[in-house]
């Protein structure tokens, strides 16, 4: 069986980060294993407050996860600080795993800031390099573009910045903005991937839960383009199931791929 491990912050009512990577990776056919950054007070309602872990402490956790069962692909989730990336990229460098998919989390469905402004010079110069593929949102890709997006000229204009500053492929993905689930794959190459949109609003964890599917995809030796496709399908099925839970943006359904299974029980 493949293994993915996802490097990310946690979320207690289960729809985003840790506990939504591991769901993915399950119901796209994956070991999951995880390493966590930091420890989130957060529900459907937004972010409590973040407790960050040592970046000694999550350099035992990854060492601990690559000295036993070695990754097949590596999902990086909610990094809030320049030490805890740093630690990060030397243990990626120290091990040099194949398939990284990183999700430069800055800010939550529920609009609460997650990264330090700090910290994202160092994402920029020391984990973005060393990725096979960044997914970064509207908002996001602003940041890392330094430029305001507002089409999807824009977003093309955008996604070629951010990768000729690192030779890095990028995902960028227009939901959060259009009226659509158009997204960008860029690796050098314009490929525009359109999906239609769910009318679903409850859509916490669909940035995790994308990434993680694509990783998981990468870890089973699915070239990229593919990957993310069938990554956008998954999400879609997710957001099609229709949950809804919390007095905020809801979770998705992860495991709506089993619901034949549960029906059976």
């Amino acid at each position: 069986m493949k293994t993915t491990l996802t490097i990310a912050g946690t979320d207690p009512t289960g729809g985003a980060g840790i506990q939504a990577d591991l769901k993915t990776f399950l119901a796209n056919g994956v070991f999951g294993m995880s390493a966590i950054t930091s420890v989130v007070a957060q529900n459907t309602l937004g972010v409590k407050s973040i407790t960050d872990m040592s970046p000694e402490f999550l350099g035992e956790q990854l060492d601990a996860v690559f000295a036993d069962i070695f990754p097949d692909a590596v999902k990086i989730g909610m990094v809030s600080n320049e030490k805890l990336i740093s630690e990060i990229a030397k243990k990626l460098l120290e091990y040099r795993p194949k398939n990284i998919v990183l999700d430069p989390v800055m800010v939550a469905t529920a609009g609460s800031k997650l990264i330090v402004d700090s910290a994202i010079d160092a994402l920029v110069k020391e984990l973005i390099p060393l990725a096979d593929l960044i997914t970064p949102n509207i908002g996001e890709a602003e940041i890392l573009s330094n430029m305001k997006i507002k089409s999807e000229d824009d977003m093309e204009k955008a996604a070629r910045l951010i990768y000729e500053k690192s030779n890095t492929p990028v995902l960028l993905k227009g939901g959060h903005r259009f009226d659509d689930s158009n997204d960008l794959l860029f690796d050098g190459d314009i490929k525009w991937l359109k999906a239609k949109r769910v009318n679903n609003p409850n859509s916490h964890g669909t940035g995790c839960t994308l990434s993680s599917a694509i990783a998981a995809n990468l870890a089973k030796g699915i070239k990229l383009e593919d990957a993310v496709i069938n990554a956008k399908k998954y999400v879609t099925g997710a957001l099609e199931d229709g949950l809804d839970l919390g007095k905020g943006s809801g979770p998705l359904n992860h495991g709506y791929v089993f619901s034949d299974y549960f029906e059976k029980l």
